[in-house]
């Protein structure tokens, strides 16, 4: 396990399991969402992002935390583990819930409240994003070890 990807919904946990992942196996954290969000609340442009994006999958060993369904494929790509953290609307709503006013290091701003276009993108999360996901994780190659927890229980439970 050098190249991982921890890939879900808002709010799932995707950030606390990359950081314990980081914790266990000294491998070196990156945040899609401080790719491509800035401190103002703006956005890189895409090419910026991939450009971004694109040096830190030629290095030798990391993990990436984000969804960026556009980039999915490339990642998949050269990563060789994913965990992807596949919970409940209710429990990733919960949890975007529990992190307002808390200052991260996944996000360059401390979020206020749980805005409602935010709100509802978790809740599409399930039909949008998901048939999509597992799509593209079909094709996962036969070297690739793919986790799926459906659960936070099942996340806090894994050990490598």
């Amino acid at each position: 396990m050098k190249k991982v990807l921890v890939i879900g919904s808002p709010g799932a946990g995707k950030s606390t399991f990359a950081r314990r992942l980081r914790d266990m196996t000294g491998l070196p954290l990156y945040y899609l969402d401080l790719l491509w969000h800035k401190a103002d609340r703006t956005t890189v442009s895409r090419e910026e992002f991939d450009c971004r994006l694109g040096e830190l999958l030629r290095r030798d060993r990391w993990i990436l935390d984000g969804n960026y369904l556009r980039t999915l494929g490339v990642r998949l790509e050269a990563c060789d583990t994913v965990f992807f953290l596949d919970f409940p609307v209710e429990v990733c709503i919960q949890g975007a819930q529990a992190r307002i006013g808390q200052k991260r290091e996944d996000l360059p701003w401390v979020e206020t409240e749980l805005d409602g276009e935010f709100r509802q993108w978790i809740l599409d999360f399930p039909l949008d994003q998901l048939p999509r996901i597992y799509a593209a994780l079909a094709s996962c190659r036969e070297n690739q070890d793919v986790f799926l927890f459906k659960s936070r229980q099942e996340a806090q439970d894994w050990t490598p």
